[in-house]
């Protein structure tokens, strides 16, 4: 699994371009962000609600990269902050260029959850 690139509005995971945000699950598997869960509770997709961090951790999971956008916009609801802690999941909030670098260099048990957008 190897992330190749991102634009604004688009990632490219292992040759396949995808042109709205994803996650990358344990076992590889890309899947499409299921922004409305934090979007009914803040009104945005640019907060992780906990119930969006509910559907994006896997048991097992120590660190999940999050890719906040291509200019930074997104960041944890304080809720979604406990929730990964109280699982000892370490989340990295770095911009979605920088994100998709240390998800390709890391050999963590991780997911990925990238904004392609703002």
């Amino acid at each position: 699994m190897e992330i190749d690139r991102t634009t604004f509005g688009t990632i490219t995971i292992d040759g396949k371009t995808y042109e709205h945000d994803v996650i990358i699950r344990l076992s590889g598997e890309v899947v499409k962000r299921k922004k409305k869960l934090s979007k009914k509770s803040y009104g945005t997709s640019h907060v992780l609600s906990k119930d969006e961090a509910k559907f994006v951790f896997e048991n097992g999971c120590e660190q999940l990269i999050l890719g906040s956008g291509q200019l930074g916009n997104v960041h944890l609801s304080p809720e979604a902050e406990a929730y990964f802690v109280k699982r000892g999941c370490k989340v990295l909030l770095q911009p979605t260029p920088e994100a998709i670098r240390t998800f390709n260099r890391s050999h963590a048990k991780k997911i990925g959850l990238f904004h392609v957008t703002c």
